[in-house]
């Protein structure tokens, strides 16, 4: 009987350890770690929800929506190399939909999209998609690389993090300059070459002069520094940014200037540094500021849930009426 409870306790050993590395295993297949900003991560143990869903915003007292077929959706992943940086920059293209049929006589507007960090520029496709949609060429940038230091969690932050931001606003103002060239590079056609399904880029059909700026969290703050002090290799600020999105931004402030329209989506579970947003009182007309009930940080991006990402898209929408 002894012998029979020794050999019960290892084979219950064994089970537990077997179900140890499968919950181990699942975990580590499943669960995707965002690092937007916080130094406590949100765990998110979903895929992204790729498919488009459309705004109607005519539509009074109700958000009605549509699926449009991705397939209609066109886009280049490309790399980008910053020679004076020694920096290769990836990006991806998505092309407005053929039928605005962009051209010089009628351009097209240009949004360029910065990611939160620890999240890929790729994973904002509810926003990149929708403003195809829209007649939009949108670039999506990705600012952090593998050689880059990690952001810093050392207070203060406009001191610690200042390197991070000027890094990305100095790519920022390399991509706007490299795709506003009347012809790109050839390493750009180069590339093109090499993609079974690619759309002709050609820059004088698109309005690089008064470029749409969106950023969620750390990308906010990337595009909130460009708008207020410019590029490092520049004496004046930039003068081709029409209006500036953020996602929940949180650290550099809002730009003033009346020339630029701003719109700052809020999330509730998180408040921003203090004078990044405009103070009760004070005379900002260009900025409005929104708050979502119930919405997370960390959420605005592919991964957060529909309702979300519709509101999102809905406020934007809205926003660019203006």
């Amino acid at each position: 009987m002894f012998k029979n409870l020794i050999n019960m306790n290892l084979n219950l050993s064994q089970a537990f350890k077997a179900l140890a590395f499968s919950v181990l295993l699942v975990s580590v297949l499943v669960t995707k770690v965002t690092a937007a900003d916080e130094s406590s991560y949100s765990s998110i143990t979903s895929s992204p929800d790729t498919s488009l869903t459309t705004t109607d915003s005519t539509t009074t007292g109700s958000t009605a929506t549509s699926s449009i077929s991705v397939s209609k959706f066109n886009s280049d992943s490309l790399i980008v190399e910053d020679k004076s940086r020694k920096r290769s920059i990836p990006v991806e293209l998505y092309y407005p939909l053929a039928e605005f049929n962009c051209r010089e006589a009628s351009l097209c507007p240009v949004m360029i999209l910065s990611s939160g960090y620890g999240l890929l520029h790729t994973e904002y496709q509810f926003i990149s998609q929708h403003f195809q949609q829209r007649g939009y060429l949108v670039i999506a940038v990705r600012h952090e690389l593998p050689s880059d230091p990690p952001l810093s969690r050392i207070q203060p932050f406009a001191e610690t993090r200042h390197e991070n931001w000027q890094r990305g606003a100095d790519t920022l103002n390399f991509i706007q300059h490299y795709f506003s060239e009347q012809y790109v590079t050839s390493q750009y056609l180069n590339q093109k070459l090499s993609l079974a399904d690619s759309s002709s880029y050609i820059a004088e059909h698109f309005d690089f002069k008064h470029i749409t700026l969106v950023g969620h969290s750390n990308g906010g703050d990337i595009s909130a520094l460009l708008a207020n002090t410019g590029a490092s290799n520049i004496d004046n600020k930039v003068d081709y940014i029409s209006r500036i999105i953020t996602l929940d931004h949180r650290r550099v402030p809002l730009p003033r200037d009346p020339a630029i329209k701003v719109l700052s989506i809020r999330a509730s579970d998180y408040p921003a540094d203090t004078g990044v947003l405009p103070s009760e009182g004070e005379d900002a007309s260009n900025i409005s500021v929104i708050m979502i009930d119930g919405s997370r940080h960390n959420d605005m991006n592919d991964y957060g849930p529909k309702w979300l990402k519709d509101k999102i898209l809905s406020l934007i929408d809205d926003h660019m009426q203006i």
